[in-house]
Protein backbone atom coordinates (compact mmCIF):
# COMPACT_ATOMS: atom_id res chain seq x y z
CA UNK A 1 0.00 0.00 0.00
CA UNK A 2 1.32 3.52 -0.59
CA UNK A 3 0.63 6.88 0.11
CA UNK A 4 -0.53 8.90 -2.32
CA UNK A 5 -1.54 12.95 -2.81
CA UNK A 6 -3.27 13.80 -5.73
CA UNK A 7 -4.11 16.91 -6.51
CA UNK A 8 -6.88 18.30 -8.43
CA UNK A 9 -6.83 20.59 -11.52
CA UNK A 10 -8.26 24.27 -12.05
CA UNK A 11 -11.67 23.16 -12.50
CA UNK A 12 -11.39 21.85 -8.78
CA UNK A 13 -11.54 18.68 -7.01
CA UNK A 14 -14.69 17.50 -9.59
CA UNK A 15 -16.04 14.01 -8.60
CA UNK A 16 -13.86 12.76 -11.73
CA UNK A 17 -10.85 13.39 -9.62
CA UNK A 18 -12.77 11.82 -6.95
CA UNK A 19 -13.84 9.18 -9.05
CA UNK A 20 -9.97 8.76 -10.47
CA UNK A 21 -8.97 8.73 -6.50
CA UNK A 22 -11.32 5.76 -5.50
CA UNK A 23 -9.67 3.76 -8.08
CA UNK A 24 -5.91 3.68 -6.56
CA UNK A 25 -8.06 3.37 -3.20
CA UNK A 26 -9.68 0.35 -4.34
CA UNK A 27 -6.49 -1.04 -5.58
CA UNK A 28 -5.28 -0.90 -2.15
CA UNK A 29 -3.71 2.41 -1.27
CA UNK A 30 -4.24 5.44 1.18
CA UNK A 31 -5.32 8.63 -1.07
CA UNK A 32 -5.75 12.03 0.11
CA UNK A 33 -7.37 14.75 -2.32
CA UNK A 34 -6.75 18.22 -0.70
CA UNK A 35 -8.83 20.84 -2.17
CA UNK A 36 -6.59 23.54 -3.10
CA UNK A 37 -9.68 25.69 -4.12
CA UNK A 38 -11.41 25.48 -0.98
CA UNK A 39 -14.33 23.82 -2.16
CA UNK A 40 -15.12 25.98 -5.46
CA UNK A 41 -15.02 24.03 -8.76
CA UNK A 42 -15.73 25.52 -11.91
CA UNK A 43 -17.46 24.40 -15.49
CA UNK A 44 -14.73 25.22 -17.79
CA UNK A 45 -11.18 25.62 -17.60
CA UNK A 46 -11.11 29.49 -18.16
CA UNK A 47 -13.21 29.91 -15.02
CA UNK A 48 -10.75 27.72 -13.28
CA UNK A 49 -8.05 29.74 -14.33
CA UNK A 50 -9.44 32.95 -13.70
CA UNK A 51 -9.99 31.93 -9.90
CA UNK A 52 -6.29 30.78 -9.86
CA UNK A 53 -4.91 34.13 -11.49
CA UNK A 54 -6.90 35.94 -8.83
CA UNK A 55 -5.57 33.36 -5.89
CA UNK A 56 -1.94 33.31 -7.86
CA UNK A 57 0.14 30.31 -8.77
CA UNK A 58 2.67 30.75 -5.49
CA UNK A 59 -0.41 30.76 -3.34
CA UNK A 60 -2.01 27.47 -5.07
CA UNK A 61 1.20 25.93 -4.66
CA UNK A 62 1.87 27.24 -1.66
CA UNK A 63 -1.98 25.41 -0.48
CA UNK A 64 -0.17 22.26 -1.80
CA UNK A 65 2.30 22.19 0.42
CA UNK A 66 0.60 23.12 3.36
CA UNK A 67 -2.24 20.39 2.57
CA UNK A 68 1.34 17.79 2.49
CA UNK A 69 2.35 19.37 5.75
CA UNK A 70 0.28 16.72 8.37
CA UNK A 71 0.63 14.01 5.71
CA UNK A 72 3.46 11.14 5.82
CA UNK A 73 6.50 12.07 3.88
CA UNK A 74 6.86 8.74 2.23
CA UNK A 75 4.56 9.45 -0.12
CA UNK A 76 3.76 9.58 -4.18
CA UNK A 77 2.87 13.09 -5.44
CA UNK A 78 0.40 13.16 -8.16
CA UNK A 79 -1.43 15.94 -10.14
CA UNK A 80 -3.82 16.59 -12.94
CA UNK A 81 -2.78 19.88 -15.16
CA UNK A 82 -2.68 22.67 -12.41
CA UNK A 83 -2.36 20.09 -9.39
CA UNK A 84 1.31 19.21 -10.92
CA UNK A 85 2.61 22.40 -9.82
CA UNK A 86 2.30 21.15 -5.93
CA UNK A 87 2.66 17.48 -7.16
CA UNK A 88 6.11 18.48 -8.63
CA UNK A 89 7.48 21.39 -6.34
CA UNK A 90 6.64 17.84 -3.28
CA UNK A 91 8.34 15.24 -5.15
CA UNK A 92 11.54 17.36 -6.13
CA UNK A 93 11.68 18.82 -3.00
CA UNK A 94 10.31 17.12 0.09
CA UNK A 95 12.32 14.43 2.09
CA UNK A 96 10.90 10.84 1.81
CA UNK A 97 9.26 11.41 -2.08
CA UNK A 98 8.49 8.05 -3.24
CA UNK A 99 7.85 9.44 -7.11
CA UNK A 100 5.41 11.58 -8.75
CA UNK A 101 2.14 11.01 -11.04
CA UNK A 102 2.47 14.00 -13.38
CA UNK A 103 -1.01 14.25 -15.68
CA UNK A 104 -1.79 16.53 -18.12
CA UNK A 105 1.07 18.76 -17.74
CA UNK A 106 5.12 19.02 -16.60
CA UNK A 107 6.77 21.84 -15.10
CA UNK A 108 10.67 22.40 -16.20
CA UNK A 109 12.68 21.00 -13.07
CA UNK A 110 14.62 24.01 -12.57
CA UNK A 111 11.70 25.88 -11.37
CA UNK A 112 11.87 23.89 -8.09
CA UNK A 113 15.42 23.20 -7.86
CA UNK A 114 18.54 22.50 -10.11
CA UNK A 115 17.69 18.81 -10.93
CA UNK A 116 15.35 15.78 -10.36
CA UNK A 117 16.29 13.90 -7.07
CA UNK A 118 17.90 10.61 -7.92
CA UNK A 119 15.68 7.57 -6.90
CA UNK A 120 12.33 9.45 -7.16
CA UNK A 121 10.71 8.04 -9.90
CA UNK A 122 8.23 9.84 -12.37
CA UNK A 123 5.35 8.85 -14.94
CA UNK A 124 4.46 11.60 -16.94
CA UNK A 125 0.63 11.40 -19.15
CA UNK A 126 -0.69 13.13 -21.92
CA UNK A 127 -2.09 13.17 -24.84
CA UNK A 128 -0.02 13.60 -27.95
CA UNK A 129 -1.66 16.61 -29.41
CA UNK A 130 -3.12 18.49 -26.84
CA UNK A 131 -2.73 21.68 -27.07
CA UNK A 132 -1.67 22.61 -23.51
CA UNK A 133 0.68 19.45 -23.33
CA UNK A 134 2.39 20.84 -25.98
CA UNK A 135 3.94 23.73 -24.55
CA UNK A 136 5.08 21.61 -21.83
CA UNK A 137 6.43 18.61 -23.65
CA UNK A 138 10.09 20.26 -24.04
CA UNK A 139 9.84 19.82 -20.12
CA UNK A 140 8.44 16.59 -20.37
CA UNK A 141 11.24 14.99 -22.79
CA UNK A 142 13.85 16.88 -20.63
CA UNK A 143 13.05 15.50 -17.46
CA UNK A 144 12.38 11.82 -19.08
CA UNK A 145 16.10 12.29 -20.99
CA UNK A 146 18.04 13.40 -17.37
CA UNK A 147 16.33 10.65 -15.02
CA UNK A 148 16.99 7.02 -14.95
CA UNK A 149 13.24 6.54 -13.31
CA UNK A 150 11.30 8.41 -15.48
CA UNK A 151 8.52 7.70 -18.29
CA UNK A 152 6.61 9.33 -20.48
CA UNK A 153 3.59 7.56 -21.96
CA UNK A 154 1.28 9.85 -24.89
CA UNK A 155 -1.76 8.91 -25.92
CA UNK A 156 -3.90 9.16 -29.16
CA UNK A 157 -5.67 12.57 -29.36
CA UNK A 158 -5.95 16.10 -27.96
CA UNK A 159 -8.44 16.15 -24.86
CA UNK A 160 -6.66 18.07 -21.92
CA UNK A 161 -8.08 16.52 -19.21
CA UNK A 162 -8.65 13.02 -20.78
CA UNK A 163 -8.23 11.10 -17.29
CA UNK A 164 -11.57 12.76 -15.45
CA UNK A 165 -14.57 10.94 -16.01
CA UNK A 166 -16.96 13.97 -15.04
CA UNK A 167 -15.77 15.93 -17.77
CA UNK A 168 -16.42 16.11 -21.86
CA UNK A 169 -12.91 15.79 -22.45
CA UNK A 170 -12.60 12.13 -20.68
CA UNK A 171 -11.39 9.28 -23.07
CA UNK A 172 -12.75 6.72 -21.84
CA UNK A 173 -10.18 3.95 -22.99
CA UNK A 174 -7.06 6.23 -22.20
CA UNK A 175 -8.45 6.99 -18.97
CA UNK A 176 -8.56 3.13 -18.06
CA UNK A 177 -4.74 2.59 -19.40
CA UNK A 178 -3.79 5.85 -17.49
CA UNK A 179 -4.84 4.13 -14.30
CA UNK A 180 -3.46 0.85 -14.83
CA UNK A 181 -0.53 1.90 -15.40
CA UNK A 182 -0.58 4.58 -12.29
CA UNK A 183 -2.10 1.66 -10.70
CA UNK A 184 1.15 -0.43 -11.63
CA UNK A 185 3.63 2.55 -10.41
CA UNK A 186 2.11 2.96 -7.18
CA UNK A 187 2.49 -1.10 -6.68
CA UNK A 188 6.01 -0.86 -7.36
CA UNK A 189 6.60 1.68 -4.31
Amino acid sequence: MTEVVLFHHSQGLTPGVVAFADELRAAGHTVHTPDLFEGHTFDSLEDGMDYVGRTGFGEIIERGVRAAEPLPREAVYAGFSLGVLPAQKLAQTRAGALGALLFHACIPVSEFGAAWPDGVPVQIHAKESDPFFTEDIDAARALVAACPDAEMFLYPGDQHLFADGSLPSHDPDAAKLLTQRAIDFLGSR
